[in-house]
């Protein structure tokens, strides 16, 4: 296990560094994590991050009643719908913060309500989560073809940043 503050600290250059405070350092594998502990797969048979190699994926850690994550989810969406034919795949990974958020009726509900067509992973053990040493709502996590975490965002904002590294991996070979 690496750390990846590097990453963590390109992610927030650009942001008010004054108007929140900095988050505490975040340990994750390079390796991109599996999905692990998925109760539910929406919009999708279950995905491994061995089958998605090649690809450009894009984890989302989100959960429906959270503004911030609400907030993110048009660019979401919009990257999964401008890039899905380039070889952009976009995971979100819906892991609870309430009771009521565990529930695969509600969150097939919220699904439909935010349009989202890609595939959505209830990750209400917090198995995912955890695996990526994950501590926010949104978190994005940029994995390049070759099955490493190269970018990470978390919260709102920079999303130009984000859309311009999903360009500089789909480019790569």
């Amino acid at each position: 296990m690496k750390t990846i503050l590097t990453l963590i600290a390109a992610a927030l250059l650009g942001t008010s560094a004054a108007a929140a405070p900095a988050p505490a350092p975040v340990t994750v594998p390079l390796t991109a994590p599996e999905f692990t502990g998925i109760e539910q797969w929406h919009n999708s048979a279950p995905l491994t991050m061995q089958q998605l190699r090649g690809k450009v994926v894009l984890v989302d850690f989100w959960t429906y009643t959270c503004i911030n994550c609400i907030r993110t989810l048009p660019h979401v969406t919009e990257w999964h719908r401008k890039y899905k034919d380039q070889g952009l795949v976009v995971v979100g990974v819906h892991t609870p913060e309430f009771p009521f958020e565990r529930s695969a009726a509600n969150v097939k509900k919220a699904i439909g309500r935010f349009d989202i067509t890609y595939p959505v992973a209830q990750d209400n053990r917090y198995a995912t989560w955890n695996a990526y040493a994950n501590q926010y709502w949104p978190a994005v996590y940029l994995i390049d073809k070759k099955g490493k975490v190269v970018y990470t965002h978390f919260g709102e904002g920079d999303y130009d940043k984000t859309e311009a590294r999903i360009r500089t991996l789909l480019a790569q070979k």
